[in-house]
């Protein structure tokens, strides 16, 4: 069940070869051109730290481009979006990724270090409640009910199912999220609990979806909640839970969370880029303008939900500000 994001795993790199080359000679140009130096070889380290979610889509990226330029390492750590930006600001990073945008005291130990950035949207992602594929009483949740599960109130109060719905079992309530570093975590807690960061502390948490993928999959009274994508590679042994914001149950799927229907747990996917490691050093020009050149291709081989056309049109201008 373990994602493993390398392009060394047949079935992904033939798709993301395939979909990259499907694109045409426009797309292969400015990924061999322009984003890597019109054709001329680039090497060096460009070194990523951040979100989880986000991880699989950068890796993916950063493997492909290495197929293009094999001098470049494109190297991905997660600490989630809040310990990303921690070294993002510290100048120890060239690129940051994240799951919700920076926040305003972020910013400032950025500007404090002299570390200027850009923000770069790349995908979409449909945050996803789940349980094991063995849960048989629990399809859809209201806001309300997820409430119930993980307001800061319901710490060693709320313990059972029958708790959150009387029509529930009297079972135990085992619960699996993201640590208090993850853009996840904020983004959940501010729609869910309606203040970021408002959680019980009482449940099993980690910074690694895999591990909330493994505690989640192996009982069948565990929830949890992580991005979209994790589901979808382990949809064989979990079951994504519908959610009612007031206007009925919605699943989560790439087109819920394009129209807007899977409200409120679609939002964006972020890179940071550090301006100066994008002016100074070529290997990052070069990987952030392949990144950009094939988002799309690349958002859907990884099984993400790729830009549309306005906010892809948002993306290539972002990056022209880049560029200046």
């Amino acid at each position: 069940m373990r994602r493993t994001h390398s392009l060394t795993a047949v079935s992904a790199g033939v798709a993301l070869a395939f979909l990259l080359s499907a694109c045409g000679g426009d797309n292969q140009a400015a990924a061999g051109g322009e984003g890597s130096g019109s054709g001329e070889s680039v090497s060096g380290e460009v070194v990523v730290d951040g979100s989880s979610t986000v991880q699989p889509l950068t890796a993916a990226a950063g493997e492909l481009y290495a197929e293009e330029q094999p001098g470049v390492n494109v190297s991905v750590a997660t600490s989630g979006t809040g310990g990303g930006f921690e070294k993002f600001c510290q100048g120890q990073t060239d690129i940051s990724n994240a799951s919700r945008p920076i926040k305003e005291e972020e910013a400032a130990i950025c500007e404090e270090n002299g570390v200027e950035f850009s923000e770069l949207r790349v995908a979409t992602d449909a945050l996803t409640v789940v349980t094991s594929k063995d849960n048989d009483f629990v399809d859809c949740l209201t806001i309300e009910e997820l409430n119930t599960m993980w307001a800061p109130e319901a710490e060693g109060e709320v313990d059972s199912w029958s708790q959150v719905n009387p029509d529930f079992p009297d079972e135990k309530l085992e619960l699996y999220g993201p640590g208090t570093d993850s853009g996840t975590f904020d983004y959940f807690t501010d729609e869910v609990n309606g203040e970021e960061g408002a959680s019980r502390s009482d449940y099993n948490a980690s910074e690694d979806d895999n591990v909330l993928v493994q505690g989640v999959s192996g009982s069948a009274n565990a929830i949890g909640y992580f991005g979209y994508t994790y589901y979808e590679e382990n949809a064989d042994a979990l079951k994504a839970i519908e959610v009612d914001s007031g206007d009925g149950c919605v699943a989560p799927s790439a087109e819920t969370a394009a129209d807007g229907s899977y409200t409120p747990l679609a939002r964006p996917l972020f890179i940071y880029v550090a301006d100066k490691s994008y002016a100074d050093k070529e290997q990052v020009t070069a990987f952030v303008d392949y990144y950009v050149a094939n988002n799309g291709p690349i958002a859907e081989a990884a099984q993400y939900i790729p830009l549309n056309d306005e906010q892809s049109g948002e993306l290539e201008s972002s990056l022209g500000e880049l560029q200046g």
